[in-house]
């Protein structure tokens, strides 16, 4: 071979010699060295021997680099997990998720620590502003679908009850599920898809933005100033939230009861008195704060997660919206089986 041996004339290689002398070469690069060695390995894949022969000292410590380092790509075999190793990842997933939850929720009560000893570095301007956001632009949603379900608790309630002509019991029935479950756990679950997706969207937009690294750099500490006021903002917006929803509700099923089981507002009022006591409306009221501070640690938690990646953003506001719900449920049960062993 003589000439020239580079990316220019690397279209001209003839791959049929196996015999190849290099006292002709005046110049190489990197390419024509790559493209050495692999004319060399198809030979030798065809079972043939390429002797090469006479290459100038200058480049022969580039190709003995270039055969130490070993350029040629390796094909990498993608193995499927199995039902088992995928489902040891998922428990490894839920601990290490668990775990993180768990310093966060040490960190969040460390920064409201430290704001109760410093009260002027309290963020009341923030904390008011998250709560505008999260309660009182919610009131509209939230009072249409409590009523709602309310409403529809009621209609079923009367069809089934009327056959054993027990339609006034539907009154203990709506009393009872709103005041004491559903309306807690509704508008919780409600919340946590509107407040608590915006709160992961707000912080790993924050992320992606390096505004966190930001206020670090400021001195600053985030939980303090991005996280406490959100979850402040849940903790006092969410009771009172509940308490309209349960509102909404128990006057969707008293429309009901009067149009369609004929019981007028001032018997099921009666009957309401009569069925509920306080404590079940205690009941529901006693959950709400919890929930809204689990709403709130998640929503924050996954945020403050995000990548770099809109990929990622994604990801973790679905997580957040589906962890929410999921402890919020979870929650709600702990709390009927407390309740029940105390007798409220």
């Amino acid at each position: 071979m003589s000439g020239r041996w580079d990316a220019v004339c690397a279209a001209h290689a003839d791959a049929k010699v196996v015999s190849v002398n290099l006292s002709g070469i005046t110049r190489m690069d990197t390419f024509g060295a790559i493209l050495l060695e692999r004319l060399c390995g198809a030979w030798e894949q065809e079972g043939s021997v390429p002797q090469v022969s006479s290459l100038d000292p200058r480049y022969q410590r580039l190709m003995q680099e270039l055969e130490r380092s070993d350029s040629r790509p390796h094909p990498q075999t993608r193995r499927s997990e199995g039902i088992l190793e995928r489902l040891g990842h998922e428990v490894v997933n839920t601990a290490k998720d668990g775990l993180d939850l768990l310093n966060f929720i040490g960190a969040v009560v460390s920064a409201m620590g430290r704001v109760a000893v410093r009260p002027r570095s309290f963020r009341f301007t923030s904390t008011v502003a998250q709560l505008d956001r999260v309660g009182f632009r919610a009131v509209p949603i939230i009072l249409l679908i409590t009523f709602l379900v309310g409403s529809i608790i009621a209609q079923q309630s009367i069809f089934h009850f009327r056959r054993f002509g027990a339609d006034i019991f539907v009154v203990d029935m709506v009393g009872v599920l709103v005041l004491r479950e559903l309306g807690v756990l509704i508008v919780s679950i409600m919340i946590a898809g509107r407040s608590g997706s915006a709160y992961t969207a707000e912080l790993g937009s924050m992320r992606m933005r390096e505004e966190v690294d930001a206020l670090k750099v400021m001195g600053l500490d985030p939980i303090e100033v991005l996280v406490v006021p959100r979850i402040l903002a849940l903790i006092i917006g969410l009771p009172l939230l509940t308490f309209l929803g349960s509102m909404a509700a128990l006057i969707g099923g008293g429309l009901v009861a009067w149009f369609y089981g004929g019981i007028t507002p001032n018997v099921f009022i009666d009957r309401l008195k009569q069925a509920i006591d306080l404590t079940q409306f205690e009941v529901g009221m006693y959950k709400a704060p919890f929930m809204a501070a689990a709403i709130g640690l998640v929503a924050c938690l996954e945020g403050l997660k995000v990548g770099g990646s809109a990929e990622s953003l994604g990801q973790h506001t679905t997580a957040s919206v589906v962890k929410a719900i999921f402890l919020v449920i979870v929650m709600d049960g702990l709390f009927a089986v407390f309740f029940a062993s105390i007798k409220m």
